[in-house]
């Protein structure tokens, strides 16, 4: 929903202020169209479903995996693509995986969406969307910013996005906006956000050298200035800093790689999560031992580590896999 022509909407037909957050309560809710909203006039009804498109995404697919992941592909007004992805988890977890922007302009090798050409930062509103469209069919308790985009390159519209998440059930303390360390974003983050919002660091490389090969932002924002600034954001919000490392086979997965990661990151600062590669074309994902392996060098060294449960593989849930198989199938252009 477009929350400012909602607004301005309504100022034109100088209804009460409260109306935005009667309407907006509905959405959060899980409310399906204007129809359902019953303590709004008929009339006004029937005048919001002409003048505001009830999301500003359209859905084009959606793939649902065996273990219940669920993903759909979605299109801004002028066809820019997005993604978003719902995990369910035995525990009872519904996860959301939220894109912040069509594409991605730092080209990061081993993901899909460095291959796509980037098309723009989505507005507060169509990120919301994202999450509006899985909560019409359940509730939703977590999410992450770690779909299509660099969050921290559209900071203020994430930042948006998240303050309104609790609406929607998905406290500040269940909600993590992940950064390959842009620093002006990330800099924003740690010195501007009062909320117990997490921050997840995409590392994914031990040394400067490997991770520019792999990550060409590494060139403009080396890891000593990423990792000054996280471990400043600890000191100030008293919070671990989760660090996504991919596993790509005989790329950045040998146990020389892992003595690397102990000896770069503090214990008492981070905490790492170990992510199989989901393939996108480029490199192969590491073996399980080589996994076990790398884990093992991490628990000697006391720095806290798991080994992320994979979700989806079978809907190539993969940031950016859908949108780019579309546009290979024929499907709009991001």
């Amino acid at each position: 929903m477009d929350l400012p022509l909602l607004e301005e909407t309504l100022a034109e037909r100088e209804q009460p202020r409260y109306r935005t957050g009667q309407v907006w309560a509905w959405a959060a809710r899980g409310a399906a169209g204007y129809e359902e909203m019953t303590n709004l006039p008929a009339g006004l009804r029937a005048e919001l479903a002409e003048a505001v498109p009830f999301s500003t995404l359209a859905l084009e697919s959606e793939a649902r995996s065996n273990d219940g992941t669920v993903k759909a592909l979605f299109r801004t007004r002028e066809g820019h693509a997005a993604e978003a992805v719902l995990m369910r988890y035995r525990d009872g977890r519904r996860s959301l995986c939220l894109s912040s922007q069509s594409g991605c302009p730092l080209t990061c090798t081993f993901c899909a969406t460095g291959q796509m050409r980037f098309g723009r930062n989505l507005t507060a509103s169509e990120i919301l969307d994202q999450a509006l469209y899985f909560r019409r069919f359940e509730r939703v308790d977590h999410a992450v910013f770690m779909g299509m985009g660099e969050p921290m390159l559209n900071f203020d519209h994430v930042l948006a996005a998240a303050r309104r998440l609790p609406d929607l059930g998905i406290t500040p303390r269940r909600t993590t906006i992940s950064t390959v360390g842009w620093i002006p974003g990330l800099r924003r983050f740690v010195e501007e956000v009062e909320e117990p919002i997490r921050l997840a660091l995409s590392l994914h490389a031990p040394d400067d050298e490997l991770r520019s090969r792999i990550m060409p932002v590494n060139d403009r924002y080396p890891l000593a200035e990423i990792l000054a600034l996280c471990n400043e954001h600890h000191r100030r919000a008293n919070r671990k800093v989760f660090v996504e490392y991919v596993m790509l086979a005989g790329v950045n997965d040998s146990v020389s790689h892992a003595s690397a990661l102990a000896g770069l990151l503090d214990p008492k600062v981070y905490k790492v999560n170990l992510i199989p590669y989901n393939p996108t074309g480029m490199y192969e994902g590491s073996s399980r031992d080589t996994i076990a392996a790398f884990k093992h060098v991490l628990d000697r060294a006391r720095l806290p580590a798991t080994v992320r449960l994979t979700r989806g593989r079978d809907i190539a849930a993969a940031c950016g896999q859908l949108a780019v198989a579309s546009s290979l199938e024929g499907g709009t252009s991001p």
